[in-house]
């Protein structure tokens, strides 16, 4: 059965470096390129955890490296729009050390993302695990970029709950709302991975001991080196005993779409409001003159995405994943 060809656009993060790794392994994807962005980090350090990733996990076939100079997004500076987000740490992976090289003429991630979509046109899959703003540069590059994409999935916005930046407003949109504007609304194919629903899939400490991580595993170490970082700042940031990888179930949308029930909806995103810019606008009053445009994650199985995570960790102990 031949393999998905999957691009990853990412700002990682912790929640961005582990679903990147676990992607690296998932044997129905063949991801073709990694490509950093500015977000949870400068998309300079983002660049690097990509790299790091992709070393410690050492696929039989790396993927080409997109290159971002984008500062890390701002973060809202009123006291009472402090947001919920984990510190992911100093250069974004924990205690994972990173590596500190940069390549000689790195290739701009919007570059790269417009070269791979016009060489594969309509053959190729985009996993947007952060800002949107890789892709609007694209489509400023490339006017059919978006329309030569096979599926866009973008994990961002709130379908029926609140932000975690502020009241209104998830992240990875709130970071660059116009790009988010632009990209969400355009004419293609698209999945929206909102928070609601991603919330839905908390991990506790028990579910993650059941995966029964082999330590010995390329994967299994990169693991060890970072979920357990991910439990203790949950649970002293935000008082909770589990973790929620909202990125995780935007990879599980790509690769097991079964496990999913979704929503035709039409978007927009709010652009300048004092208090709600970024936040994710959903029209659902049924009027025939408004049209879809984007299909939106409404439930998930989260038993199934636990056995999908399970069986990756499975299959990187037996391929050449192993040290």
């Amino acid at each position: 059965m031949p393999k998905l060809p999957l691009i990853i656009d990412a700002d990682p993060g912790l929640g961005s470096a582990i679903t990147t790794a676990l992607a690296l392994c998932d044997p129905e994807l063949d991801v073709l390129a990694v490509t950093a962005c500015g977000g949870r980090t400068s998309g300079e350090q983002a660049f690097r955890n990509l790299q790091t990733v992709v070393s410690m996990i050492d696929p039989p076939r790396w993927p080409r490296l997109g290159f971002s100079s984008a500062p890390a997004a701002p973060r809202p500076d009123r006291p009472e729009l402090s947001g919920l987000l984990i510190n992911d740490g100093a250069f974004g992976l924990g205690n994972c050390e990173t590596i500190e090289a940069l390549p000689h003429a790195p290739t701009d991630s919007s570059k790269l993302l417009t070269e791979l979509v016009r060489e594969f046109p309509n053959e190729l899959t985009i996993l947007t695990l952060g800002p949107l703003t890789n892709l609007n540069q694209a489509l400023e590059r490339f006017p059919e970029f978006l329309s030569g994409v096979r599926g866009l999935v973008s994990v961002g916005g709130a379908l029926n709950g609140g932000g975690n930046v502020t009241a209104a407003a998830e992240f990875n949109v709130y970071a660059d709302p116009e790009a988010a504007r632009n990209v969400l609304t355009s004419a293609a194919t698209k999945t929206l991975v909102p928070l609601d629903t991603s919330a839905r899939c908390e991990m506790s400490l028990d579910q993650f001991d059941s995966l029964r991580v082999e330590q010995y595993s390329r994967l299994g170490q990169f693991l060890v080196k970072t979920v357990p970082y991910l439990f203790r700042e949950s649970r002293t940031q935000l008082g909770r005993e589990g973790i929620v990888l909202p990125e995780l179930v935007g990879l599980a949308a790509v690769s097991q779409p079964r496990l999913f029930d979704r929503g035709s909806m039409r978007i927009d995103i709010e652009t300048s409001g004092e208090l709600t810019t970024g936040m994710t606008v959903f029209d659902r009053r049924g009027t025939e003159r408004w049209q879809s445009n984007i299909d939106v994650l409404v439930d998930a199985d989260v038993v199934g995405i636990h056995d999908y995570v399970k069986r990756i960790l499975r299959q990187s102990s037996l391929d050449g994943f192993s040290k």
